[in-house]
């Protein structure tokens, strides 16, 4: 089965063929870093981190390119209130994006620029759109004259008279309200180090052209996958198809957008005042869990996240990584290399192939966890042994398998292996009170490490021990 996506600018299904056979170039919206990243943020960056997985399971080199919006009066705003400079608060927050899709095991981009780094390639661009006839200046900015590209809504199906004024700038210094700023003129108020020059005069760049320009810089004037959130439709990328391709750039051959987090319906926003820290989840929770409920539901599907969202996704992680830790420990487990190349099952192929069902996906991966438990059950080393296998290559596609980074550091280590040494001598303990028939002692034993959440296996090849949830 041929990979199909659902392309956002289409609103239709189609077969995906990469613009050079072999190779994928993915240009990813990232964080305008306001302030600390919510799941919400998290769930987009996760959606594609599993589309680049899935695509590099295939043999296909993924160039992902995932930017930095570390300018705009968000950030300013924020930073004044806190008493630093600008560029301080943008960089303290997007350390703080880098440690989330780090901590729910995102694999870094091949490159991941910054606005403020890209100035330059800007103003060429912006320079372009003036000389077209597609951008003129006023008092120092420039603005993209919507009229002057017809096909202008395109990408969200808006008709231009239906669309509200562009908030971006005052009305009355644009030929057309719905005109936006490419380049904004330098205020008295704006702050200091937050000024470039330009051939129309001191200012900065507008939101848009940043990432046209980026993308532009490092995947070429045409690529493949253009990815985002869904909120970032309009006016973000519909503007950003705009420019560049009145510029003469053929663009993103192909959009794609995750749908949102919710919370009692609503998007998840600062506005509403009820994001949820990724440092505040992960306090409570592990990451994997969190990783695991958010490609949970189909990357198009709103994830409604309530009390019940992550004990059920610890549970289930605690399900999957429990057997993949057993039947390892009866049968071996296989090698990095081996579970990178298994031949994964038919199902979960086309699951994954049929735009990243990943849902489906995971049903299948629940099944292979069954028939691995009746085969440890029965004794039937060869079965449990393919069940691990297969288990292993497939949550590896979703970036979960527990033996691979960062899941084995994390629920390894020094703490963990002191918790063995001290669980072990109490099993030990509990052995010999059992061998001298001292049946009050073994069952005190047992019921005060059940107590503190340890729970043990009597097995034929000796007693294991598990964390409370982690069968």
């Amino acid at each position: 089965m041929t990979l199909r996506l659902f392309d956002s600018a289409t609103r239709s299904v189609g077969d995906f063929a990469p613009r050079v056979p072999g190779k994928v170039g993915i240009y990813l919206c990232g964080a305008t870093v306001q302030s600390a990243p919510h799941i919400g943020h998290m769930r987009a960056a996760v959606a594609f981190d599993v589309l680049r997985r899935w695509l590099q399971r295939g043999g296909t080199e993924v160039t992902m390119i995932r930017n930095v919006t570390d300018v705009g009066d968000t950030i300013f705003a924020k930073a004044e209130a806190a008493g630093v400079p600008w560029w301080e608060w943008a960089l303290r927050n997007e350390r703080l994006f880098t440690a989330g899709y780090d901590a729910v095991g995102n694999l870094p981009p091949a490159y991941e620029p910054r606005a403020t780094g890209h100035i330059p390639e800007m103003l060429v661009l912006i320079a372009q759109l003036v000389e077209g006839g597609h951008a003129y200046e006023r008092d120092g900015s420039v603005y993209f004259d919507v009229r002057s590209f017809p096909a202008y809504g395109s990408l969200t199906n808006q008709a231009l008279e239906d669309l509200a004024p562009a908030e971006d700038s005052p009305e009355a210094a644009k030929r057309d309200a719905r005109d936006f700023a490419l380049w904004k003129a330098a205020k008295a108020d704006d702050p200091a180090g937050a000024t470039w020059g330009s051939p129309w005069g001191p200012g900065r760049p507008g939101w848009h052209i940043e990432c046209s320009a980026m993308a532009r810089r490092y995947l070429g004037e045409s690529f493949d996958i253009h990815g985002g959130g869904l909120d970032l439709r309009f006016p973000h990328h519909e503007n950003e198809q705009a420019q560049s391709r009145a510029a003469g750039d053929g663009f993103a051959r192909l959009w794609m957008h995750s749908a949102w987090v919710t919370q009692g319906g609503a998007k998840m926003s600062k506005s509403l005042g009820n994001t949820l820290l990724v440092d505040a989840v992960l306090a409570e929770h592990s990451a994997a869990a969190l990783r695991l409920a958010l490609v949970g539901v189909h990357y198009r599907s709103m994830l409604e996240y309530g009390d019940a969202t992550m004990d059920d996704a610890e549970a289930t992680w605690a399900r999957l990584s429990g057997f993949v830790t057993r039947a390892g420990e009866s049968v071996g487990q296989p090698e990095a290399r081996a579970v990178a190349s298994a031949t994964l099952p038919e199902a979960f192929v086309e699951a994954m192939d049929d735009d990243l069902a990943v849902p489906r996906a995971l049903a299948i991966i629940h099944e292979a966890v069954t028939e691995g438990n009746a085969a440890l059950a029965s004794g039937d080393a060869e079965a449990a042994a393919a069940a691990l296998l297969a288990v292993r290559a497939m949550l590896d596609v979703l970036g979960l398998d527990p033996e691979a980074e960062p899941w084995r550091s994390a629920t390894g280590g020094a703490p963990l292996d002191a918790l063995d040494a001290l669980v072990r001598a109490e099993i030990d303990a509990r052995a010999a009170a059992r061998a001298a028939k001292d049946w009050a002692t073994a069952d005190a034993i047992r019921d005060r490490l059940a107590a503190a959440g340890i729970t043990l296996e009597d097995g034929q090849e000796g007693v294991r021990w598990t964390l409370a949830g982690e069968r």
